[in-house]
């Protein structure tokens, strides 16, 4: 059986990290955990961390990294994560919260931090191009259209590219991610748990890569010495 693996993905918006996420927890059985599914899970279980959260959130604000810190603690800590491991998508985003993350993860800690790595003028061009459904969220693009103008094939609805999507608001996203994720790249190659894979490829190619990498270190921390 294909041994588990506790890791961390980063990677650019656009890099196609979503993709890579789930394939990765198909293959080694494991949960996918998004900062987002994580505030969710709380808020629908109704711990008093959701709770919390879900006031937040309702009155539009950002849910500070004290509260998110506890939430990822609460969902490491359930079975499936502690048996077999888990893809982290979307945490850590700053050092601050790779501190954190050390910490609650001290017993069983991460197998590999990686970053995906897409050049930022492909990204911006995979972005720019992106259509999305208004009703549904289904995502097409330029290259990839509906079959019946710019109608959703799953509902009808109408295929718009988000504001968000300009070519100026992407650079500006991109920005903060560069700002926000270098220095926590170079926090976890200091410790020898960083490594930076290709991105472009097919997405079979580019899991291919990913699964070479994430065995070699799960092989690596379950050798004795």
């Amino acid at each position: 059986m294909i041994s588990g693996v506790r890791m961390v993905l980063l990677g650019r918006q656009g890099a196609g990290k979503g993709t890579q996420c789930v394939r990765l927890a198909r293959h080694y059985v494991v949960p996918h955990i998004s900062t987002g599914d994580m505030l969710r899970a709380a808020v629908k279980r109704g711990t008093e961390l959701g709770r919390r959260a879900k006031a937040i959130m309702d009155a539009g604000d950002l849910v500070p990294d004290e509260l998110i810190v506890r939430v990822v603690d609460e969902r490491l800590h359930q079975g499936g994560t502690t048996r077999r491991g888990y893809v982290l998508d979307g945490f850590p985003r700053t050092v601050a919260q790779a501190e954190a993350l050390a910490e609650i993860t001290a017993a069983q800690p991460l197998h590999v931090v990686v970053d995906l790595e897409v050049p930022t003028e492909v990204v911006v061009e995979r972005i720019a191009s992106r259509r999305t459904c208004a009703d549904c969220g289904a995502i097409y693009s330029t290259a990839a259209p509906p079959k019946y103008g710019w109608h959703c094939d799953n509902c009808g609805g109408e295929v718009i590219q988000r504001d968000d999507d300009t070519e100026e608001a992407i650079l500006h996203r991109l920005d903060l991610y560069e700002r926000e994720t270098a220095p926590l790249i170079a926090w976890y190659a200091e410790r020898g748990l960083a490594v930076e894979v290709d991105g472009i490829g097919t997405a079979d190619e580019v899991s291919t890569r990913l699964y070479a990498v994430v065995d070699e270190r799960v092989a690596a921390a379950s050798t004795p010495g």
